[in-house]
């Protein structure tokens, strides 16, 4: 019979720092996702649409170094953004190889809408913290991805 059903890890365990971040970022993506797939999308399509928006066109490659999102997967998410019309492709005019995209007002429309829900999420994953807890959280893990961040891209 197994008794280890509801028994916490072990204290070493709860107590590392890495493990704890990792046990957050698990129940936020949970979370996120449910949140967006609310709207049918998912986590890629919010990071080239907000990217769009907040840099303006730009080439695929440049949205997946914007984005960290690997080539091929900027190629399925803009084909399904595209399809959607949320934004647009047209060739550029400096390189016919390549394209540019561009957000289109149907897809600032969709930010929007996707920035209510991921909102409503944040704040669901930071109930059990006050206003204060949730600032510092943020303080704090901005500045351990500040300082790892540069390592790893």
């Amino acid at each position: 019979m197994d008794t280890t059903e509801g028994t916490p890890p072990p204290q070493r365990l709860r107590a590392l720092p890495s493990r704890l971040t990792n046990q957050a970022a698990l129940a936020a993506n949970r979370i996120v996702d449910q949140a967006l797939a609310q709207a049918g999308v998912r986590r890629y399509h919010y990071s080239v649409l907000a990217a769009l928006e907040e840099y303006g066109p730009a080439s695929q490659a440049a949205l997946g170094r914007r984005t960290g999102i690997d080539r091929s997967d900027m190629v399925a998410t803009v084909n399904d953004l595209a399809e959607r019309q949320l934004l647009r492709r047209a060739p550029d005019p400096e390189d016919r190889r390549r394209n540019i995209i561009t957000i289109t007002a149907a897809g600032r429309k969709q930010l929007t809408h996707l920035d209510r829900l991921l909102a409503a999420a944040q704040d669901e994953y930071l109930a059990p913290l006050p206003a204060a807890d949730r600032r510092n959280l943020i303080d704090l893990l901005t500045r351990l991805v500040d300082h790892h961040g540069d390592r790893h891209n």
